[in-house]
């Protein structure tokens, strides 16, 4: 079954710790988490205070996505308020493989995020430091976007590299996923989606519809 993540950037603001308990109630697997400082993305959104409020209104894991240069500093911050899944930029730090150790060392699972112009080869010789895979089927800082269709090549070729290693990593898309384009991503190898108004459009009543739509039941 396709994981499905909502971004809590679509979100309800005022009231985030009934809008997590929500979607969990409503289905979703993971609470996906959008960190962005103003500088490495155009926009500011949440930081570890956050995120340490909102982990004990859920039990599914938390999937933090760390848009932020330089990043090394922070992963301990985010590790202790709670995340269970630390992705990072391979442009947010001069030694990717290191960052991923550091994750791993203090107890998160270790991803690394494609933004659309990042080649797929720059993970190719540390696969093994590898938990999890996140494409950028937008460009990251903020909603709105159209998916692009150009990303689906990408899931298919990382797709193939994962398969190569036979190890469990999982393979998420985040920008644009509705139904329709859920389709798209999970034929070329996804297994996980984020998707923000597609989850949270019609309120708390609709979370479970809409959390079906996109796993196409």
């Amino acid at each position: 079954m396709t994981i499905i993540a909502p971004s809590i950037l679509a979100a309800d603001f005022a009231k985030l710790g009934e809008e997590v308990r929500a979607i969990e109630a409503a289905g979703a697997d993971w609470v996906h988490v959008d960190v962005m400082d103003g500088h490495f993305v155009p926009n500011i959104t949440l930081g570890p205070d956050i995120v340490k409020a909102l982990r004990p209104h859920a039990s599914i894991p938390f999937d933090v996505h760390l848009m932020i240069a330089p990043v090394d500093p922070y992963l301990e911050a985010f590790r202790d308020a709670g995340a269970d899944i630390i992705s990072v930029h391979p442009e947010s730090g001069p030694h990717l493989n290191r960052t991923l150790k550091r994750i791993r060392e203090i107890g998160a699972k270790a991803g690394v995020v494609f933004n659309p112009s990042t080649l797929p080869e720059t993970i190719e010789w540390m696969m093994d430091e590898v938990d999890h895979i996140l494409v950028m089927s937008i460009n990251p800082g903020f909603g709105g976007q159209s998916f692009m269709r150009s990303q689906l090549d990408k899931i298919a070729r990382l797709r193939a590299m994962i398969d190569a290693t036979g190890r469990d990593i999982t393979l998420e898309v985040d920008g644009g996923v509705n139904p329709e384009t859920a389709k798209l991503c999970v034929a070329a190898g996804a297994t996980a989606l984020v998707a923000g108004t597609a989850v949270f459009k019609g309120g708390p009543s609709a979370y479970a519809d809409n959390i079906r739509a996109l796993r196409g039941d």
